[in-house]
């Protein structure tokens, strides 16, 4: 396996249009792997609720747990 460092130099050693090219390769695979990421949670969310472990909640109970939650970061 490469390390970071390994990596970084051999990315140092590209043009810098190829560590552009680059660059928009890792970001379209990041946000793909968290779309995929974002899918398995939504699948697993559903299937608990069918499965009876999760409850309807009202709107603005969600709503202000959400809330609660990007407060405490």
């Amino acid at each position: 396996m490469v390390t970071l460092e390994e990596a970084i130099l051999t990315v140092n050693q590209l043009s810098i249009e190829q560590r552009e090219m680059l660059l928009e390769i890792v970001k379209n695979q990041m946000i793909e792997a968290r779309r995929e990421e974002i899918a398995q949670d939504a699948k697993e969310a559903i299937a608990a609720f069918h499965r009876g472990e999760l409850k309807p909640q009202p709107i603005e109970e969600i709503i202000s747990e959400l809330k609660a939650t990007l407060a405490e970061e």
